[in-house]
């Protein structure tokens, strides 16, 4: 199946789910400059964000002065408020790592959401080929060295094995955004944390 395009896109893909988390507590991994971190807070969002970027975090903190902000790389211990939240926001910020660290930050992901919690993410696709999915050194499966960054690039099946127990992928879907100069292709998730057996 084709990925779905989004036309014209603006990039202004959390309004389709600001409904479900509007005036929630919410974990934005990855803020870049702000951009949905100011969609969040607009929308009633107590948000914590993080980046590892120190100018990023200005930017956002600027655009988005009633969110709590920490520079800090995400493999880091994240704030200790990052407890029990409802939801957990992660647009293209979980693709720089080995397959063992990724799973490792799901897997705290999943721990710091409540049962029953939202994770909104986007993923690189492996059809994403203006940004990287083809023609670079590899490193493992799917991750590659672009232009000397570590960068992965996540097909069908490794969605599936990221988000196995544990979690319930309510959508998952591969999109074509024009969010840069070229068409990007990549995964949109919505999942939620299942209740642990026991």
């Amino acid at each position: 199946m084709s990925p779905a395009v989004i036309a014209n896109d603006t990039d202004r893909w959390l309004d389709r789910h600001m409904s479900a988390l509007a005036r929630r507590s919410v974990f934005e991994i990855g803020c870049g400059g702000g951009r949905d971190t100011r969609v969040l807070a607009n929308g009633g969002c107590a948000v914590i964000a993080i980046d590892s970027s120190a100018a990023s975090i200005e930017r956002a903190r600027a655009v988005a002065p009633a969110a709590e902000f920490r520079c800090q790389d995400l493999r880091a211990p994240w704030p200790a408020s990052v407890v029990r939240i409802d939801a957990v926001v992660a647009s293209l910020s979980l693709h720089y790592f080995t397959w063992a660290e990724t799973v490792a930050i799901v897997a705290r992901i999943a721990t710091a959401l409540r049962t029953g919690g939202l994770l909104l993410c986007r993923l690189n696709s492996t059809n994403d080929v203006h940004y990287g999915a083809r023609g670079h050194p590899a490193i493992e499966r799917n991750y590659f060295s672009v232009d000397g960054q570590p960068k992965r690039f996540f097909d069908r099946a490794a969605i599936d094995a990221l988000f196995g127990a544990g979690w319930n992928l309510r959508d998952v879907e591969e999109r074509t955004v024009m969010r840069y100069t070229y068409p990007k292709v990549l995964w949109e998730i919505v999942a939620t944390k299942v209740a642990s057996d026991g």
